[in-house]
């Protein structure tokens, strides 16, 4: 059993941002993809309070609100992940006894693809767990399984465990998101990304629901009439076999489910290496991304500028993350080159770039 002390002490909390490297719009089919947390962060600072009261402090949205330490919150509100959290991890033994004023702040880009809401999620589970305790090992996994829980099983939302994973265990790692889930940590580097911000909000709604059912739509019209196809298993040539099966409007996602996937398994091996073939990695990303764009129609005329100039520039590669219409921008680059790849796509209409860096997983920075 880990049970904490309460002993008013200020609890520091901090949660990186998380890049989709390889496998955007594969955790639905259950595939599987690669992560990794970046030097971008939410700082959640709690301090004691005699209030019995959790107050909370966003001054980066401008946003204020409180309750009880007692309250239990027998009706969610959509998106409310505070009331979220504090219900799951009771079931836990998670149990509040004092208040807390607490401010969360950072500079990872909102609705921009890298997970901001996933960090502060992950950063209230951690700071509960650490400020109250549970009855069981408190370890970076436990944190990303009850952040999960508490943002997507609560909600009854569709989501997967990437973003949680990520940004609880940090540093590179590839996620099984399908029914036997599981994930391994593969690195602990990746020199010379940039981020590249478009100033567009991402589309996570629109898009990722109409990529979604059009490729489960394929995939089952594929299953019914063909008893042995397993996509995991897939290649291309099981498209070739294939595609005459589907309407053609279907059969882009059915290649891009495919494809996207043999990219994956690729890049895991390349980034297991003992040594990075950075030009390889680069490709791969090229690769993933002209099925983004190309197939599913993912990006909008600003990405594709910023993306084009990265690559003028000297990247070995570049992407979209996320859902896409919008968000953000990934760009491997030779290190000496990321501060002229960075102009290069903030001169192409980029809100901003800038070179990040693999992080580590959530921590508590001071409990002091």
């Amino acid at each position: 059993m880990a049970i904490a002390k309460n002993n008013l002490k200020t609890i520091h909390v901090l949660a990186p941002a998380r890049i989709c490297l390889f496998g955007d719009h594969q955790d639905y089919l259950g595939l599987p993809v690669i992560a990794c947390a970046i030097n971008r962060q939410i700082i959640l600072i709690g301090e004691p309070n005699t209030n019995k009261e959790f107050i909370f402090n966003l001054p980066d949205i401008n946003s204020k609100r409180s309750f009880s330490i007692y309250e239990n919150f027998e009706n969610l509100q959509a998106g409310d992940f505070f009331a979220s959290a504090l219900r799951r991890l009771r079931k836990y033994g998670c149990i509040p006894n004092m208040g807390y004023s607490i401010t969360i702040q950072g500079n990872i880009p909102v609705n921009a693809g890298v997970s901001s809401s996933s960090a502060i999620v992950v950063a209230w589970v951690h700071f509960l767990l650490k400020t109250f305790g549970c009855d069981r090992e408190i370890t970076s996994e436990f944190i990303s399984q009850l952040a999960y829980e508490a943002e997507v099983l609560e909600h009854h939302s569709p989501g997967g465990k990437m973003d949680q994973y990520t940004i609880g265990i940090g540093n590179i790692v590839f996620i099984e998101t399908g029914d036997r889930f599981n994930y391994e940590l593969i690195g602990e580097t990746l020199d010379g990304m940039v981020l590249g911000e478009s100033g567009i909000a991402k589309d996570t709604i629109g898009l990722l629901g109409s990529s979604k059912s059009n490729a489960i739509k394929a995939i089952q019209i594929i299953q019914d009439k063909e008893a042995n196809f397993v996509l995991e298993k897939a290649s291309i040539k099981d498209y070739d076999n294939y595609k005459a099966l589907l309407p053609n409007a279907l059969k882009p996602y059915f290649y891009a489910a495919i494809q996207n996937h043999t990219i994956t398994q690729k890049a895991l091996r390349a980034l297991k290496d003992t040594t990075l073939n950075y030009p390889l990695i680069g490709d791969l990303i090229n690769q993933h991304h002209r099925i983004l764009r190309d197939d599913l129609k993912l990006t909008v005329p600003k990405i594709d500028a910023m993306i084009d100039a990265a690559v003028d520039a000297g990247a070995y590669g570049a992407k979209i993350i996320g859902s896409g219409g919008g968000g953000c921008i990934v760009a491997l680059c030779p290190i000496h080159l990321q501060d002229k790849i960075s102009i290069a796509i903030k001169k192409a209409g980029a809100k901003d770039a800038y070179p990040v860096y693999v992080a580590k997983g959530t921590e508590i920075i001071i409990d002091a």
